[in-house]
Parts: C-alpha cells; sequence; structure tokens
C-alpha cells in the first residue's frame, strides 16, 4: 500500500525505549543530547521577535519562488558582514536546510542516482535522500588526532549514477571544517566529472579558534557549480521560525537557479511573515548567537579540564555544538549508553548513531545547560572509572 520510499524500520531502540520507561518514572534525566537552542535555557529578545512578526505587509500574499527580495538582501547583508560579496540574485530561500537540501536532490538526480555524503556524520540525510528515491553513499571522514577527509576513498565511491558531493562545513559531530587544499582538490574531482558540490554550513559561525587554513564557506567559490546552505535554526538559535536558503555559485549557476526557482514554485512553501520578519531576526539573532558561543566554548573546557588524567579522551573539535568523547572499550557503545540512562540517569549518544566506524564514542551536546552538562559529564567518567 505504501510508497518504498518510506521502509524504515520505525520501532523503538533499546536507548529510546528505556528513555520514554524513565519520563513515565518521572526520573530526572541529565540530558547530554539537547540540541534545540529554544530549550536550552538561552535568554532570547522575546518583545522584539514577537515585533518581527508583527508586519502588516504579512497580511498580503505576494508570493516570490526565490523569496522576498528584502530576505535575499537580509541574507546577502549576512555574508557581507563576515566579509563575502553574494549578490541577491543568487540567493533562494527555503523553509529549512533539509528542505534546501530536498530540491537539490530533485534538481540532480532520478530515482536510484547516488549522492555522496560524509561519515561519520548528521543520519538525517538518508531520510532526505529516500524520499527522493536517491541513495546515500559516505565516504570516510579520518581522524589522527584531527579530523580529514579521505579524498582517495571520496573518488573511488564516484560512479556513473553519482549526481553531487555533500560536505558538512563544520561536520556534525566532528566539528570539523574543510581546508583550502581539500577544497581544491575536491573542486579538481567534481570539476572533471561535472559534479555539483552541497556544502551544509549551518554551524559555519561557531569556530572555537581561528585557522588559516579553513575554508570558511563555500559561498564565495566559484570552481565548480556549488551550493552553500544555512538557516536562522543554528545562526539565530530560532529553529522554530523556519527559514533556510540556497547560495548557488559557479559554473552553471544560472541555470540551476532558474530551475530551482520552478521547484520552489512548485511548492511555495517560505511564510510571509518570517520573511518579513528576517533583517530583524539576523539583527536580533547576534545577541542569542554569542550565547550560544559561550555556552559551547565553556562547556567544552570544562569537558577538556574534567577528563584530563581519565581513562577517556576527547576528540580534536574545530566548531559546533558536539563533542565526541571517547570512552574505554570495557563495554560496547550501546551498553555504555544503556547503562548510563539506567543506572545514572543521563542521557548520550553512541557513536553507531553517526556512522562511526569503530568503538567507543560517546557524542555530547555543548549547548546542554553547564550545571547539567558537568553533572553529566562527572557521571559518565564516574562510570569509565
Amino acid at each position: 500500500m505504501f510508497s518504498s520510499r518510506l521502509r524504515w524500520d520505525l520501532r523503538p531502540n533499546k536507548l529510546s525505549a528505556l528513555l520514554e520507561a524513565k519520563r513515565l518514572a518521572e526520573a530526572a534525566i541529565l540530558d547530554l543530547t539537547e540540541s534545540n537552542p529554544t530549550r536550552a535555557g538561552l535568554s532570547y529578545p522575546a518583545e522584539a521577535i514577537l515585533e518581527a512578526l508583527a508586519d502588516r505587509r504579512s497580511l498580503v500574499y505576494e508570493p516570490h519562488p526565490a523569496g522576498h527580495a528584502e530576505a535575499r538582501s537580509a541574507v546577502a547583508g549576512y555574508y557581507r558582514r563576515r566579509g563575502h560579496d553574494i549578490a541577491p540574485e543568487r540567493i533562494l530561500i527555503t523553509a529549512s536546510t533539509s528542505e534546501s537540501y530536498a530540491y537539490l536532490f530533485k534538481l540532480f538526480a532520478d530515482p536510484g542516482d547516488e549522492v555522496l555524503a560524509p561519515r561519520p556524520s548528521y543520519p538525517l540525510f538518508e531520510f532526505l535522500a529516500g524520499l527522493e528515491s536517491v541513495r546515500i553513499v559516505q565516504y570516510p571522514l579520518v581522524y589522527h588526532g584531527s579530523w580529514s577527509v579521505d579524498l582517495e576513498a571520496l573518488e573511488r565511491s564516484i560512479s556513473d549514477r553519482t549526481r553531487a558531493v555533500v560536505v558538512v562545513n563544520p561536520n556534525n559531530p566532528t566539528g570539523s571544517f574543510l581546508k583550502k587544499h581539500e577544497l581544491a582538490r575536491l573542486s579538481e574531482i567534481c570539476a572533471q566529472r561535472q559534479l555539483p558540490i552541497i556544502s551544509d554550513e549551518v554551524f559555519a559561525d561557531y569556530a572555537f579558534r581561528p585557522d588559516p587554513q579553513r575554508v570558511e564557506t563555500l559561498a564565495a567559490s566559484g570552481e565548480v557549480l556549488t551550493f552553500s546552505l544555512s538557516g536562522l535554526s543554528k545562526i539565530c538559535g530560532l529553529p522554530q521560525m523556519k527559514l533556510g536558503w540556497i547560495v548557488a555559485g559557479g559554473p552553471g549557476a544560472d541555470a540551476a537557479l532558474e530551475k530551482l526557482e520552478l521547484i520552489a514554485d512548485t511548492y511555495l512553501s517560505v511564510g510571509t511573515p518570517v520573511q518579513h520578519a528576517l533583517p530583524r531576526f539576523l539583527e536580533e539573532g547576534k545577541a542569542v548567537q554569542e550565547q550560544i558561543a559561550r555556552r559551547v566554548c565553556g562547556n567544552l573546557d570544562a569537558l577538556r579540564a574534567a577528563v584530563a588524567g581519565s581513562a577517556c579522551q576527547v576528540l580534536d573539535v574545530e566548531g559546533g555544538w558536539y563533542a565526541i568523547l571517547r570512552v574505554p572499550r570495557t563495554r560496547s557503545e550501546e551498553e555504555w549508553v544503556l547503562e548510563l540512562l539506567d543506572k545514572e540517569n543521563v542521557l548520550a549518544q553512541p557513536g553507531f548513531f553517526y556512522d562511526f566506524d569503530s568503538e567507543a564514542f560517546l557524542v555530547l551536546s555543548l549547548l546542554t545547560p553547564p550545571d547539567i552538562f558537568r553533572q553529566g559529564v562527572s557521571r559518565v567518567l564516574a562510570l569509565a572509572g
């Protein structure tokens, strides 16, 4: 009866089943997975946000498939403040980064085609691609004191069905940025095979330290057809406002934008109020972004201090909202997270949720309120012995 796109096992895993039981028992859970900024104890400019949504222009429906001119100009201003001159005409407004992916998969792939994506990384790609009848083929990120792209493995992963390469900059959860030499080689590979690069940059504003070799954004790249994705969810900590964007650049960008606008015109999914409010949101969101940056940096420093001299190790991380903790292989990752939740009331994510190819790793959200984070980490270390 139902489409093969939906052939996923929706049964709860052991961790989610135990978590539900704990919550039904009203246990006090120390949640080290919190990724929702609106529930992380941050201070929001509530009146300014509500005022921005009260624009009377929102009472009139004037659909613009690529997004309202004011909204596109506001996004161009965001990049200009970061030192990049992006014309508003190169920007297409979407309802979210997930929708941006869906549009791009529609643009380039037919059913059964392939898109390359990094491993380890956020597990959403498989679902987004599956809904477009596209297959994700993973290429590895490797760790030798820091993370890097295995470009030889990436090149070997390309087949005659490959239609695009996804990079996440910085990656989630490894927090690793693409380096300039990696981009140069990747651009060569993609140019030779006429493959576009899709660059997910939602965490790009959250770098922990400067690095002259880092690629901050591919929005200004002109070597190959490139699409840079971002939005309000991470930049301003406003996931509920549902607004993202695509910046297209490089050879063929004009033709791609024309077709993307046709796709967007079919859905017209972006709300009018949020588009009119976007300039104000980007301005007011700076204070929220600063709070988030202080939070994640403070928690990372606390984690490193707590782990020093223990049996655990914090892997190098350059940016983002997450940290990876290597824990002793005295038990499997599944046993780690189940025992932490069952005995210590600590919720953490196992590395295999992100397709780590070895064990044992825990992924911790640095967005967690500091007191909860410190208590939770203390219990993890106690269990590690």
